[in-house]
């Protein structure tokens, strides 16, 4: 049922020092879930295989010059999707992150950042053989 569900979802994120992405039924707009953050939410993506969503930001781009890339928290951040809890972080960026996308396979995801590059990252098997305990 619930991947049913995932499927005619649409992902909604507020950027402007919001901390939060949303997750919404495509179809009625009821609100499904939130992921919270410590920092602003620029971008966010639903795994294909997994019940994950991944996501990014990261300190806004005006302030990055004047701090160390470290306290910037540029990382992609994995939540589970119907738990909303977070499960791991991909560090890489040196900007904030404005975009993420999965492969339609599942064993991929790209992130694009204020840093200049575009990122394509290869899952290992750990990924595959994680089970959220519950």
């Amino acid at each position: 049922w619930y991947q049913r569900r995932v499927r005619e979802a649409v992902v909604s994120t507020q950027s402007t020092g919001d901390t939060t992405a949303k997750l919404f039924d495509a179809k009625t707009f009821h609100f499904l879930k939130s992921y919270k953050t410590d920092r602003p939410v620029n971008s966010a993506a639903i795994s294909p295989i997994k019940h994950h969503i991944l996501l990014g930001g990261g300190q806004e781009a005006m302030e990055v010059t004047t701090s160390h890339a470290k306290s910037g928290k540029f990382e992609a951040r994995f939540f589970h999707l119907i738990f909303e809890e977070e499960i791991g972080r991909v560090k890489g960026h040196f900007g904030p992150i404005n975009t993420l996308a999965f492969h339609p396979n599942g064993k991929q995801y790209s992130s694009g950042a204020e840093d200049g590059y575009v990122r394509i990252h290869d899952f290992d098997q750990s990924y595959y053989d994680f089970e959220y305990d519950f």
